[in-house]
C-alpha cells in the first residue's frame, strides 16, 4: 500500500534461532527457553554424581563413569533439541542403573561389560523398531486413559522422590514403610523453605520461579552448613578410556542372558514412553487424540542415546522426567534441550560446583513438579471402570513400588483384560495386545530379589 512500509523482520542470531526452533509458533521466547534449559539442568544435575555412585557397585570406575554420564547427556540432549525440537533432556536413567548394578552384576553374577552389552542390544532394537515405525505403532495403540495416568503416576513418583531426598519423608519399619522425617532439623527446614519459596514465587507468577528457588535454597544450604560448599570451581575431566568400548557382546548373546536383555528392553521402553507422553501431556504437546505428533523423532534420539551410552560406559539413557521442570519454566522447543546440553558440557569442567547442589535444593522442585503433573487426572473417565482400574493401577504401582516400569506394564496387562471382561475387546488395538504380552514376559522373567 502507498505510504506504508512493511515492518522489518528481526535480524541476527536471535531471529535465526527463532525460525529454526519456532519460538513464535510455540508461544515462547529465547529468554524463556534459556531459563527453562538451565532449570532442567539444575534439577537433574544430581545424575552427574548419583549415576557413577550406583555404577560403582557394579565395578565401573566412578570418575570415568561420571564423564560417561555427562557425555551421554550432551549427545542425547543435543540430538533431542536439534533433531526432534523438543524440550526434553536425555541422561542415564535411574532405576535401570540400579538394576544393572545390584541385580545383573551383584545378584546374577554377570560382568559389567556384559551388562553394558545388553544395554547396547536394547538400544539397537529400539532404533530398528523406531525406524520401521513399529515402536510408533505400539505407542499409538496405548489408550488415552493410560497415557494420562502415566503423567499422574510420574508426578506422584517425583513427589515421593523429592520428599524422600529432602528428608521430609523417610523410610520406616516393616509395619510402617514410611514415616515423617525430623521436620525441625536444619536440612528438612531448608528443604521446606525451598518448597515454600517456590510456591510463593509461583503464586506471584514470578518468571523462573523453580530455578530461582533451587539456586536460593542451595545458597541457603551452604550458608547454614546443611550441605558442604563446593571445594572448587574448575577441574579437568578424568579419562574415559577405562570403560570406553568395553562391551562383552559374546556373553550378552547367550540364551541365559535373555531375561536380562528383555527386562532392560521393557523397562527402557516403558520409561521413555511414559516420560515422553507424561511430560508432553503437561506441556500441551498432545493432539486431540492424546498422541504426540512426530513422536518417532524423540524416540530415535532416545534409541541412539541408549546405544551411545553403552559404548561410552554407562547404562540405559532416555528422556528424563525432570524435563518437566523446564516445561513448567516455559520451555516449549528444542532450544531448551540445547541449553541443557550446553550446561552439561560446562559441567565437565565445573563438576565440583554442580555436584555440590544438595537434595534440599532440587528436591522441592521435584515436589512442585509432581503437584503440577496431577492435572491430567481430570481427563481420565472415572465413570468407566474398564478405563479407571488400569489407570489407577498405573498410578498406584508407580508410586508404591518405586518403579515406573512396573506401573506402566501393569496398566498394559490390566487394560485389555478389563475390556475383555466387559465384552469390549474390540476397543483394544492390536499393538496393545503385543505390549500386554511383552509386559507379561516382563513380570515372568523379572529377577525379583
Amino acid at each position: 500500500m502507498t505510504g506504508t512500509r512493511p515492518q522489518a523482520a528481526p535480524h541476527g542470531s536471535t531471529s535465526l534461532l527463532s525460525r529454526y526452533f519456532g519460538f513464535e509458533r510455540a508461544g515462547t521466547t529465547l529468554g524463556q527457553e534459556v531459563t527453562a534449559g538451565v532449570t532442567t539442568f539444575v534439577t537433574m544435575s544430581y545424575i552427574i554424581v548419583v549415576n557413577p555412585a550406583v555404577l560403582k557397585a557394579a565395578g565401573i570406575p566412578a570418575q570415568p563413569a561420571m564423564v560417561a554420564t555427562i557425555v551421554t547427556a550432551i549427545f542425547g540432549t543435543l540430538l533431542m533439541g536439534l533433531y526432534a525440537n523438543r524440550p526434553f533432556a536425555i541422561a542415564p536413567y535411574m532405576g535401570e542403573n540400579a538394576f544393572i548394578a545390584f541385580t545383573v552384576v551383584q545378584v546374577l553374577g554377570y560382568s559389567w561389560q556384559a551388562a553394558l552389552a545388553s544395554v547396547f542390544i536394547a538400544g539397537v532394537l529400539f532404533l530398528l523398531l523406531t525406524v520401521v515405525k513399529l515402536r510408533q505403532w505400539l505407542v499409538d495403540a496405548i489408550p488415552s486413559a493410560l497415557r494420562y495416568s502415566f503423567a499422574v503416576g510420574i508426578g506422584l513418583f517425583l513427589t515421593f522422590v523429592g520428599l524422600n531426598e529432602t528428608g521430609i519423608v523417610m523410610l520406616g519399619t516393616q509395619g510402617a514403610p514410611v514415616r515423617t522425617g525430623h521436620v525441625t532439623s536444619a536440612p528438612v527446614l531448608v528443604a521446606i523453605f525451598g518448597f515454600v519459596l517456590m510456591a510463593v514465587l509461583m503464586i506471584r507468577r514470578f518468571p523462573g520461579a523453580i530455578l530461582v528457588g533451587i539456586v536460593t535454597t542451595a545458597l541457603l544450604a551452604f550458608a547454614a552448613k546443611v550441605a558442604p560448599p563446593p571445594h572448587g570451581w574448575i577441574s579437568l575431566p578424568p579419562s574415559l578410556s577405562p570403560i570406553l568400548f568395553k562391551l562383552d557382546l559374546k556373553s550378552a548373546w547367550s540364551w541365559g542372558f535373555f531375561p536380562v536383555v528383555l527386562t532392560i528392553f521393557v523397562m527402557a521402553f516403558v520409561d521413555t514412553m511414559g516420560t515422553l507422553i507424561g511430560v508432553s501431556a503437561r506441556a500441551g504437546f498432545l493432539d486431540e487424540n492424546g498422541n504426540l505428533p512426530q513422536i518417532e523423532r524423540p524416540m530415535i534420539a532416545d534409541a541412539l542415546s541408549t546405544t551411545f551410552a553403552a559404548l561410552v560406559g554407562t547404562t540405559t539413557s532416555g528422556a528424563f522426567i525432570e524435563s518437566a521442570t523446564g516445561v513448567e519454566a516455559g520451555g516449549r522447543t528444542g532450544m531448551t534441550a540445547v541449553v541443557t546440553a550446553a550446561c552439561f558440557a560446562g559441567a565437565l569442567f565445573f563438576s565440583p560446583f554442580v555436584a555440590a547442589i544438595p537434595p534440599q535444593a532440587y528436591g522441592p522442585a521435584l515436589i512442585v513438579v509432581g503437584l503440577l503433573m496431577l492435572a491430567p487426572i481430570t481427563k481420565i473417565r472415572f465413570d468407566d471402570f474398564t478405563e479407571l482400574i488400569p489407570a489407577f493401577a498405573v498410578v498406584a504401582l508407580m508410586s508404591f513400588t518405586y518403579n515406573i516400569g512396573v506401573g506402566i506394564t501393569a496398566g498394559f496387562v490390566l487394560y485389555p483384560f478389563c475390556k475383555l471382561v466387559a465384552g469390549r475387546f474390540h476397543e483394544v488395538k492390536a499393538g496393545l495386545w503385543v505390549l500386554a504380552g511383552l509386559s507379561l514376559l516382563f513380570f515372568i522373567f523379572y529377577p525379583y530379589t
